[in-house]
């Protein structure tokens, strides 16, 4: 019997204390706001304010009313805002995926930095090698994945974060380690650490050693501090990007050696669905992980936005 109408009515009515500023705050005149006054007291069969009186005056069973107003309007207006955020794209969902464990370095803290900006985005965040995020992400099952290897999927587009250069890490005492830079034959006796991926999917075979007809000995570990402690120990050699060698290198850890006379360059992108692509806290995402990244990592330049 009440509408969400007649709780307006007589919150305007409380606030302002006239009929005639309740009609104009609520949009009606004032013998239309009396008849919707007089038609919800019918239906209740009790007056909900005392007449002719200034201010006006509730009765206990106008005083209820308006306590229900306290608590059912404010939660309207919140809904309201925030179905409206949502349809504006200022909130929603960000779950992403990242295909190298290296890419904490500079996505955590972007992942921080984003959570004070924007608490009312659910965020989470996956990673590993025992699934395919990109056929995910054109699922709808993922928002965002950072990969190094972009793919032509209907639907999603690819975002270039910023180019990095690929080194190769060896130990200290390797030979290589005493060279400027290592042409693709220097590792056919290698064994070359990587992550257990496909390796039509990183850029040391497709871009280096394939063209060269190399195929060295191949290791692989998940973590990038375990591929470290193989190559510290002797027991291979491994293509890294740069911002991701660096802490090791201002160690002492490895050395780092540059891939052929002119290096090899990478871009790191951030792969998202088209349907998401003007969702302001998407937006917002990427341009804190380019800040994030620039002010975190050495070694990476700008790419051109997409």
């Amino acid at each position: 019997m009440v509408e969400l109408r007649h709780l307006k009515t007589l919150a305007a009515l409380r606030d302002t204390g006239s009929l005639v500023e309740a009609a104009e705050r609520v949009f009606l005149t004032q013998s239309a706001l009396s008849h919707q006054i007089k038609d919800l007291e019918e239906r209740l069969n009790c007056s909900l304010f005392i007449r002719k009186t200034k201010p006006i005056c509730f009765t206990s069973a106008g005083q209820r009313l308006l306590a229900l107003a306290d608590d059912v309007l404010p939660m309207i207006r919140n809904a309201e805002r925030d179905i409206a955020r949502l349809a504006g794209g200022e909130t929603g969902r960000l779950n992403m995926s990242i295909e190298c464990h290296s890419c904490f370095q500079w996505l955590m803290p972007t992942i921080d930095r984003f959570r004070e900006n924007w608490p009312e985005v659910e965020l989470d965040l996956a990673s590993g090698f025992n699934f395919s995020p990109l056929p995910a992400l054109a699922r709808g099952e993922l928002d965002l994945v950072i990969t190094s290897d972009p793919q032509p999927i209907n639907s999603i587009q690819y975002e270039p974060l910023f180019a990095y250069e690929i080194l190769l890490a060896v130990a200290n005492q390797h030979p290589l380690a005493r060279k400027g830079h290592v042409d693709p034959s220097d590792l056919e006796q290698e064994t070359l650490i990587c992550y257990p991926v496909d390796r039509n999917r990183l850029d040391i075979f497709t871009r280096f050693l394939d063209p060269a007809d190399v195929d060295p000995e191949i290791r692989t570990a998940e973590m990038t501090v375990m591929m470290m402690q193989l190559v510290a120990s002797g027991r291979g050699v491994c293509g890294l990007p740069n911002w991701a060698l660096s802490e090791y290198l201002e160690r002492s850890y490895v050395s780092a050696c540059q891939l052929g006379s002119k290096g090899v360059w990478s871009t790191l992108y951030a792969a998202i669905r088209d349907d998401q692509k003007d969702a302001e806290f998407m937006r917002d995402f990427l341009d804190t992980a380019r800040e994030t990244s620039f002010k975190t990592l050495n070694g990476i330049r700008a790419t051109a936005k997409n």
